[in-house]
């Protein structure tokens, strides 16, 4: 990594859907060394894909709360039963095994309020071992990838 692989890496964080042209222009190079260095870039894994930022409340799906839990046992199958079943729901668009407390962060996307409650039911009904759930409500949101 150099500075205009950083310069690359920025320009496409911004915007995902330049063309190699603009892209080369940006970052002051011509086109054939810019690809060059996109494709090592991608290859490396470094530039893992690209993606389109959506405006999930004109979806009817901009309700976010993040999601604090922690469960009673940690045994290998409880832990797996667990997040297995986090895993397959469509509305958790982020999970995380943490260290320490809580054990679980999820970060649930709905319609509104009363979606999010019946997703926390059913989630708390489904296993018995969760001995914590926190959830948290965004104010405003400052930044975001």
């Amino acid at each position: 990594m150099d500075d205009l692989d950083s310069a690359i890496i920025e320009e496409l964080i911004a915007n995902g859907r330049l063309t190699n042209q603009e892209l080369a222009a940006r970052v002051g190079l011509t086109a054939a060394p810019c690809l060059r260095r996109v494709r090592r870039l991608e290859e490396a894994g470094i530039i893992a894909g690209y993606t389109a930022r959506i405006n999930h409340a004109l979806l009817d799906e901009g309700f976010e709360v993040l999601v604090f839990v922690d469960l009673s046992r940690n045994d290998l199958p409880s832990v797996e039963a667990f997040e297995s079943t986090v895993l397959a729901d469509p509305a958790v668009i982020e999970f995380r095994r943490m260290f320490g407390l809580p054990d679980y962060y999820i970060k649930v996307r709905v319609k509104d309020s009363e979606a999010y409650e019946r997703w926390y039911s059913a989630l708390a009904s489904q296993h018995e071992y969760i001995s914590r759930i926190d959830s948290r409500i965004t104010m405003k949101l400052l930044k975001a990838p």
